[in-house]
């Protein structure tokens, strides 16, 4: 039986397989189901800054011509603010008591105001870590990209002087030079930066002519956008790094962790199989490590750049050239 315990940012793992947040992660009955599951560590259901705001625009709109007037608008946000965050301080509480593995909390953020004072109310707590799940849409064409990049560093920073737990940043592929701002990134002090975040793809219902979702779950093959990222900047950065979309399988995660990854974040593939389908994942983790004389986690980690030295260079490759140059169909 090979050794699966590992380190994630600073915390003891039992194994490298972190159920990332979702909409399972957002109920204690599930979050305890994880747990027994064998999942090395939950990152709890993000509170979403989108939607509690979306919420407070939507009862300021229904309030409008009572004559309440702006004293009462205010009293409106702040109760629905505080009620979603007081709600989700409750689960972290409860999450602590009634588990046994580490509880990383999460807050999606889109934009760079505002958030930072919720995560010290989150270290008490009790949350092991906190995951800053960060996307700001560059919709505006008169903002430039190094002025957004800019509010990522901001918050990074901000956060560390708050909180002592340690921080990770969940972050999408969208930026002018990843490699620059995840290597930038790493260097504020996080604990690990999260590659990538997924979206609502949005897609149009011709009958309708309404804007619906593309598709909600990851495939496997979102791996690839990961596990090139990873294989660039592992071993160049200086927190780290955690692959998120695609893993559905022990092979997908072994494959992130070949390439440099601490941990594989999985989510969709719970949505498809099931809970019950974590200690399957860790069994084909454990069965490929034992086929292979890897005794433990750590020993395989970054393994393929230190078995080939042109690894680097094969994820880098962006064209197709060779492939179809030589492809007959």
């Amino acid at each position: 039986m090979a050794d699966l315990s590992t380190t994630y940012m600073g915390l003891e793992l039992k194994n490298p397989l972190v159920i990332s947040s979702c909409g399972l992660t957002g109920s204690l009955e599930t979050i305890q189901e994880i747990d027994r599951a064998g999942a090395g560590a939950v990152v709890l259901k993000s509170l979403y800054e989108e939607e509690i705001s979306g919420e407070i625009n939507s009862l300021s709109s229904s309030e409008k011509g009572t004559g309440y007037g702006v004293e009462a608008d205010d009293y409106l946000r702040y109760y629905v603010k505080q009620n979603a965050v007081d709600n989700y301080l409750t689960l972290i509480r409860e999450a602590k008591k009634s588990i046994s593995i580490p509880v990383i909390a999460s807050i999606n953020c889109s934009t760079a105001k505002g958030w930072t004072s919720f995560a010290k109310k989150i270290e008490q707590a009790g949350a092991d870590a906190l995951e800053i799940n960060m996307f700001i849409l560059p919709s505006d064409p008169k903002e430039k990209s190094a002025d957004i990049e800019k509010l990522y560093y901001q918050v990074a920073r901000d956060l560390k002087k708050i909180v002592n737990i340690p921080i990770a940043m969940k972050i999408s592929p969208y930026f002018t030079g990843l490699a620059n701002m995840i290597s930038g990134l790493s260097e504020t002090d996080l604990g690990a930066i999260v590659l990538f975040n997924r979206f609502f793809s949005p897609d149009i219902d011709l009958k309708t002519l309404e804007i619906v979702s593309a598709g909600v779950y990851s495939s496997p093959g979102d791996l690839a956008l990961p596990l090139r990222w990873i294989g660039i900047t592992a071993g160049k950065v200086k927190c780290d790094l955690a692959a998120s979309t695609g893993v559905h399988d022990g092979f997908g995660a072994v494959k992130v962790i070949l390439a440099g990854a601490r941990v594989a974040y999985a989510a969709s593939t719970l949505y498809i199989n099931g809970i019950e389908h974590i200690p399957i994942m860790l069994g084909q983790i454990n069965d490929w490590m034992d086929q292979n004389n890897y005794q433990s986690v750590d020993k395989f980690r970054g393994a393929l750049k230190r078995r080939d030295s042109a690894a680097t260079r094969r994820f880098e490759r962006a064209q197709f050239m060779k492939y179809f140059s030589s492809h007959k169909g």
